[in-house]
């Protein structure tokens, strides 16, 4: 079976993201989580914060599958990250059709550039659909309770990061 490549910038994971993790872990045996590194953006959360954050998470999500994920990090096109690492499935999670618009336009151009590696997408559950990254950040920023919409792990450094 294929090795499995999730990226994006998970700043932080959410429930959304782990419900998506989740579903690759049911279709491959290995899963890369890669973090995109983005020079021009500033995220709440340093690489290595967010990487620990999907460890802590997975391993409370799923003990018996944690050491079937990695997260490494990434600068350049997806496909060649993937590549570089090994994947053949490139994981993209769904939560609507406006989403389905641009990963269809995105999936056309990997498959363009890199025909050996075939995008999956997953459907994000009914209760993590209107879960973002974004409206995550804003919320606790605002000093709003995101503890629905994140792992416990992500809760406390969102709590933390307010109070400092």
């Amino acid at each position: 079976m294929a090795v499995a490549f999730y990226p994006g910038s998970f700043d932080p994971i959410t429930n959304g993201h782990l419900d998506v993790l989740v579903q690759a872990l049911n279709i491959a045996p290995k899963v890369i989580v890669a973090i995109g590194i983005h020079p021009g953006k500033t995220p709440l959360f340093s690489f290595d914060e967010r990487a620990e954050l999907i460890r802590q998470s997975v391993g409370e999500a799923m003990p018996s599958r944690a050491g079937d994920v990695t997260v490494v990090s990434f600068d350049r096109l997806v496909v060649d990250a993937a590549r570089t690492h090994g994947a053949r499935l490139l994981i993209r999670g769904l939560r609507d059709g406006t989403d389905l618009d641009y990963e269809m336009q995105m999936a056309g151009m990997n498959q363009q550039m890199a025909p050996d590696v075939q995008t999956v997408f997953l459907p994000a559950g009914v209760a993590s659909r209107p879960i973002t990254a974004t409206l995550v950040r804003q919320i606790a920023g605002m000093g709003g309770d995101v503890s629905a919409f994140v792992p416990r792990a992500v809760d406390a450094a969102l709590k933390a990061r307010r109070r400092a």
